[in-house]
């Protein structure tokens, strides 16, 4: 197939008007029969607000081994003022497995998230980068023993997806909202939709909703949140934490954990540094660990 049939298929699926809505990563969400835009109308934050985001790096590559390190942030802000920022602790891992590592992420983000819950104030807001459900190889009954502990501390906590995979007849939903709120709504206007809700036999209710959070923001994001909140109130208050100038629309205390869990260059280069002197140190010769880790496609593309 070449460029142009890829083309012109893709036009069909992007300029498509089908209605059905799903998830093509799979997951076990009932989807709304009809996505119904509503107004969403700015409150104030929380006095007490966290985020939590994480991190990887993979830093020696192997192909049938490899060694990552991962690490949780946590943000605390206080009345408006940022009181705590945490990068978190570098963890690395020996992982014959690649798809562990999401587990390894996941399983550091939601700690940092039950040490927000222990040490928050009734009232506080405890944002999450991404959706409200854990790797599926995290028990259902942790995530609903967490979010029943946050319901009895009267503490909210609400995820937030950069980058959704919800669908409209193939196509990305939020774009398709986006277009319909500007006709509906006008210019800089600030929307919410519920999207879906997780079916009743589960362990865990958590509810999806899309939702424009900030009037010059030129994109949605998806929104989970606990099932037995009032999603309105708590879209409100997260829009108030939506103004910053470099990022409108992102809650902008998850772009200071987002800075902080980064793993960038100089810090995979110091972690591969340190593994590397570990492993002389126990006898591993410079021949044996360059034959084991040097990439050898990348050598032959320099050649």
């Amino acid at each position: 197939m070449g460029v142009q049939e890829v083309a012109e298929k893709l036009a069909r699926v992007l300029n498509g008007g089908g209605d059905a809505l799903a998830d093509p990563t799979g997951s076990d969400l009932l989807f709304e029969a009809v996505v119904h835009l509503r107004p969403l109308r700015r409150t104030q934050a929380p006095a007490d607000v966290w985020a939590v985001d994480g991190g990887q790096a993979l830093i020696a590559d192997a192909r049938c081994l490899q060694v990552v390190v991962t690490r949780a942030a946590r943000v605390r802000y206080r009345d408006g003022g940022c009181v705590l920022e945490d990068d978190g602790e570098l963890v690395a891992e020996l992982l014959t497995d690649g798809s562990v590592i999401n587990l390894l992420r996941d399983k550091g983000e939601w700690d940092a998230v039950e040490r927000c819950l222990a040490e928050a104030e009734r009232g506080a807001l405890i944002l999450i980068d991404g959706d409200l459900q854990p790797d599926w190889r995290i028990p259902s009954t942790f995530l609903a023993g967490l979010l029943d502990r946050a319901a009895a501390a009267g503490v909210t906590l609400a995820s937030v997806t950069k980058h959704s995979s919800l669908s409209r007849g193939g196509a990305p939903l939020l774009g398709h909202l986006e277009r319909e709120a500007h006709e509906l709504f006008g210019a800089r206007a600030t929307w919410w939709a519920p999207i879906a809700r997780t079916r009743p036999d589960l362990a865990i209710d958590i509810q999806v909703v899309a939702a424009c959070l900030d009037p010059d923001a030129p994109f949605s994001f998806r929104i989970d949140l606990p099932g037995n909140v009032e999603p309105e109130p708590v879209l409100g208050a997260i829009s108030a934490l939506c103004d910053d100038a470099a990022f409108p629309g992102y809650p902008y205390p998850l772009t200071v954990a987002d800075r902080l869990a980064a793993c960038p260059g100089w810090l995979r280069a110091e972690a591969a540094g340190d593994l590397d002197d570990a492993l002389a140190a126990l006898g591993v010769t410079e021949d044996v660990r360059r034959r084991a880790f040097s990439d050898r496609h990348r050598l032959m593309e320099r050649a």
